[in-house]
């Protein structure tokens, strides 16, 4: 898109040029009138054939020999130009449609972020950090245009669609963020996902609190306010700065290679049916458990050495990210 629209603002800033110069020459040197001037300009460069509007003199003719060279020579570049700049433009558009729905269509428990606005973005973003498959959908090109240059799937399409959510793969993903302008299209996406998959992990940004309750009724599994989450953030940042850098660190890896995962331990691991106080996982791999999230939904906070864990389990673990890969590999190994 940019360079067509480079290469047109390159033609039309010649044949600027190039009437700019016969208008004033013709004034000049055969002392037309204005409009005259850019008249005889006009009808010389198109070779539309017309008489001369005026007689020219010797010095008149030599000029416009010059004008009928150069100008045709610039009318016929312009011509070929926007003719090349426009089929490459729709052969690009239909490969690389074909090229993005292949992609789309290979697309195995992945994401769908539905608007490329700033959350959309930023979700996007935290998507692409993490390396898990994802593809943006947003009816704005130029968005979609951005999304792709920042390495990202694409697709240009309206997301409220049932047949989009069909083409971005909905029956294959895991989740759905639903980021769009108004509180009214993210309710319509919420509810064409569900109805198409109930399964699906959805969140949705909402710009009024009042939408917070029929974007749960309609299926959102976690609902955000992004206006009132700034304002508390903000706050935050003032009365527990130290709290506030901290959480900054082990979700942005602003300055420590240090973060916070959730790891599942698998019902063959090693590690299942075994105490915290047995798996030593803070002394042999420098991980702090923070919480154990049980497999019927029990959610235990700072868990004691005591405390068991089961296949099926999630661990909620912070650590630097080479020991966080390690015990991840851990809980999923079998066990002998």
């Amino acid at each position: 898109m940019y360079r067509l629209r480079n290469r047109l603002l390159l033609i039309v800033i010649s044949l600027a040029v190039t009437i700019a110069g016969g208008t004033i020459g013709f004034i000049v040197i055969e002392g037309y009138p204005p409009f005259d001037a850019f008249y005889m300009t006009i009808i010389t460069i198109s070779t539309v054939g017309y008489t001369e509007i005026h007689p020219l003199s010797h010095a008149g003719r030599v000029f416009n020999s010059f004008l009928i060279f150069f100008g045709v020579t610039i009318m016929l570049l312009a011509v070929g130009g926007m003719t090349q700049a426009i089929i490459e433009l729709e052969l690009n558009q239909y490969f690389g449609k074909r090229r993005n729905k292949k992609m789309i269509d290979k697309l195995q428990g992945h994401y769908i972020v539905c608007g490329f606005g700033r959350v959309g973005r930023g979700a996007a973003s935290e998507l692409k950090r993490a390396g898990v498959p994802f593809v943006v959908v947003d009816k704005n090109e130029d968005r979609v245009e951005w999304a792709m240059k920042e390495g990202m799937l694409a697709a240009l399409a309206d997301a409220t669609d049932d047949g989009t959510l069909r083409d971005a793969g909905i029956m294959r993903a895991k989740g759905l963020i639903a980021t769009l302008q108004s509180d009214a299209d993210n309710l319509f996406v919420i509810l064409s996902a569900k109805a198409l998959k109930r399964s699906l992990l959805v969140s949705a940004r909402i710009a009024s609190e009042q939408s917070e309750r029929k974007m749960r009724l309609a299926g959102a599994d976690y609902v955000f306010a992004p206006y009132d989450m700034t304002g508390n953030r903000m706050a935050q940042v003032m009365l527990k700065p130290h709290v506030f850098q901290f959480i900054d660190f082990t979700t942005k890896n602003i300055g420590l290679d240090v973060g916070i995962e959730q790891l599942r331990v698998g019902a063959t691991s090693e590690f299942a049916s075994k105490s915290l106080e047995e798996l030593q996982i803070r002394k042999e791999l420098g991980v702090i458990v923070l919480a154990i999230r049980k497999s019927d939904g029990r959610m235990l906070f700072n868990p004691p050495a005591e405390a068991a864990i089961e296949g099926g389990d999630y661990l909620i673990v912070m650590g630097e990210s080479v020991n966080l890969q390690r015990l991840e590999s851990l809980l999923t190994e079998v066990r002998a």
